[in-house]
């Protein structure tokens, strides 16, 4: 007797809208909960780091024509005053430290870069090359009257020196070291007072740090001794010349 073939076990065709026995069917709302969806990672893109402040700080004061002030580097870094300040003289303190050619200074109510006077006389070969240019002394008188007297007038530093100054005067402001600053309310003189290039030249941080002058002036007793000698001296050629004598 020969056997017939088996036949596959039928299948239910089941119920519409639902699964038949054994068979999953996905979800029209979406794969199940328990399935996750792979996705390809995103590549961080490297920030680069701030460049730290100390380097900041040295590349703007190499550029610097004038000190630059804490307040104002501050502002340009966007960076507090009080770190500014710190780091500046941290560096300050370095450069002397380690002995550079070079060092920091705060001057004229800034910070710059300076040559250190140590390599003075290489610079001055290099700058000068054998050529100096320096304030005459009727300059440098000028230059003092104007530095303690400020606002001075011109006709007040003649009258302190007892010559005439308009042309030394010219010659200061031209060198940048005295600068015009208004004028006299009574006379309507040109006023005049010094610069920060001349507190830069001078090492000075402001001009409360200018010397003081009694050290330098002559004592009371030799002024008056000098202005009672003085006072015999005319009297005695006043009264030759009363009795029409000649006068040596």
């Amino acid at each position: 007797m020969t056997e017939e073939p088996s036949r596959p076990a039928r299948r239910s065709l089941g119920v519409p809208g639902q699964s038949r026995a054994e068979e999953w069917q996905e979800s029209a709302y979406g794969a199940p909960e328990d399935v996750q969806e792979w996705t390809e990672p995103v590549a961080e893109v490297p920030v680069a780091p701030d460049p730290p402040i100390r380097a900041d700080l040295e590349a703007i004061l190499l550029l610097v024509d004038e000190p630059a002030t804490e307040r104002h580097l501050a502002a340009v870094l966007d960076r507090p005053v009080a770190e500014v300040a710190r780091t500046l003289r941290e560096l300050a303190a370095e450069y002397t430290a380690q002995g550079r050619g070079f060092d920091l200074r705060f001057v004229a109510g800034g910070w710059r870069f300076y040559t250190r006077a140590d390599c003075a006389p290489a610079v001055e070969r290099y700058v000068l090359d054998g050529q100096q240019s320096r304030l005459t002394q009727a300059a440098l008188e000028t230059l003092a009257v104007v530095a303690y007297r400020q606002p001075v007038s011109r006709s007040r530093v003649s009258a302190v020196r007892g010559v005439n100054c308009d042309g030394v005067m010219r010659t200061l402001v031209q060198r940048g070291l005295v600068e015009e600053t208004g004028s006299e309310p009574e006379t309507g003189a040109i006023l005049y007072r010094t610069t920060n290039y001349f507190l830069e030249r001078m090492g000075l941080r402001g001009l409360e740090e200018l010397p003081e002058l009694a050290p330098f002036l002559p004592e009371v007793d030799d002024v008056e001794a000098e202005s009672l000698e003085g006072t015999m001296i005319a009297e005695a050629v006043a009264a030759a010349r009363a009795d029409g004598r000649e006068v040596q």
